[in-house]
């Protein structure tokens, strides 16, 4: 008898991750570009670090607070007072082990098995999947791309919603389109919800990255006190701390009990000094996310300049997040392209089919690196492109 005809069904049906299945097949190489993954070419720095290394060095090796150290959940609430104007309490603030970790726990807060979930697509595959793994019924709803942009048709988010719908999953700005919502989307979005009984899911990751102000809009601008909004987020692309597997959840001070259950049964925590280094970037960060934002931009106008010249790839530079989001003439099984493309050129992309529906034919780019390491990725796409 197979091992497999005994494992959750639910766990079988994940599927494997498309953008992980090219890393795997190229990681390592020499010379590799590698703009697949979302995550810069810098380390975390050195400020952060020693935080948590003088944490580890006092002891600070213990179990801890499963709603998060009270320091750290103080500074998010300032963080969010600084750039935000929002007025939250710590009883607001959850922190949980990687963004990833509070995407999971705000779908099992909030919907039962057989619920729908409705996001929008193309979008990074990790909501989707963790969804269908809790039990839950992911519901696409695809963004319209026109003119090289994409644009959110609110018409077909309301008619996804039946009565089974639990809740809405708005990613903005968007991976890997770039789509940014508008104050009017954000308010039409919430008045849905509010019609429907719905829950919304903010992830906000990418809300400082954004190329036409000082930061995108926010739920948090709109929204009334007794909203169904619980918001996601995580310290990996501000503060380049991919690795360390560390986020919050902001959520009605109501639901703390639950959100602590829900971590207890998980991952019983984040490691305290983990913390310690997470405090130190929400409190001296703001500097480093600024040059951040600032060598993001620069990079996707070399990089994006660079390929729209080809006159072979249709895309526009993005409002906001890190990637470009390429329609490249010639390419259909971007699947079979990427793998091609990483032979070819040493450059590692990420396929557009790994995004859900609206992907196919696309293939997305990170461009978080140094502009000059993304001048060079640009060249040898372009030569690559110029070739079909």
């Amino acid at each position: 008898m197979s091992f497999l005809s005994s494992v959750s069904r639910r766990a079988i049906a994940s599927p494997e991750s498309g953008i992980v299945e090219v890393v795997n097949y190229a990681r390592g190489r020499e010379g590799l570009i590698p703009l697949w993954v979302g995550e810069g070419d810098q380390p975390t720095p050195d400020f952060i670090s020693a935080a948590a290394h003088e944490s580890l060095a006092a002891g600070e090796t213990f179990y801890t607070w499963q709603r998060g150290i009270p320091p750290l959940r103080q500074a998010i609430a300032d963080y969010h007072a600084r750039h935000f104007g929002a007025a939250l309490s710590p009883d607001n603030i959850y922190v949980t082990a990687s963004g990833m970790q509070a995407i999971k726990i705000a779908i099992e807060a909030l919907s039962e098995p057989g619920d729908e979930v409705i996001y929008l697509t193309p979008t990074w595959p990790n909501f989707s999947a963790a969804a269908a793994v809790s039990g839950a019924v992911p519901r696409p709803v695809e963004l319209a791309f026109v003119d090289g942009g994409w644009q959110l048709d609110l018409d077909r988010v309301e008619r996804a919603i039946t009565p089974a719908s639990r809740m809405l999953f708005i990613n903005t700005p968007g991976n890997p389109t770039g789509w940014t919502a508008s104050h009017a989307d954000l308010k039409t979005l919430l008045d849905l919800a509010r019609r429907h009984g719905l829950w919304i899911v903010a992830d906000e990751i990418y809300a400082r990255y954004t190329y036409k102000e000082t930061r995108a809009p926010s739920f948090l601008d709109v929204m009334e006190a007794d909203d169904r909004i619980l918001f996601v987020n995580s310290f990996s692309k501000n503060w380049a701390m991919t690795g360390w597997r560390v986020g919050w959840i902001v959520a009605p001070a109501e639901l703390g009990q639950v959100l602590e259950n829900l971590i207890q049964y998980s991952t019983s925590g984040v490691a305290q000094f983990i913390q310690a280094g997470a405090v130190v970037a929400m409190e001296a960060g703001d500097e480093l996310v600024a040059r951040n934002i600032a060598q993001a931009r620069q990079a996707r106008d070399v990089f994006l300049d660079a390929l729209i010249a080809t006159n072979r790839v249709e895309t526009r530079k993005p409002d906001g997040a890190i990637y470009a989001f390429l329609k490249i003439d010639g390419l259909a099984d971007v699947r079979a392209a990427a793998i091609d493309i990483v032979d070819r050129t040493g450059v590692g992309l990420a396929p557009g089919t790994a995004f859900g529906p609206g992907g196919a034919g696309f293939m997305r780019a990170c461009f978080l690196r140094d502009p000059r390491q993304m001048q060079e990725a640009a060249a040898r796409l372009s030569d690559y492109i110029l070739r079909l």
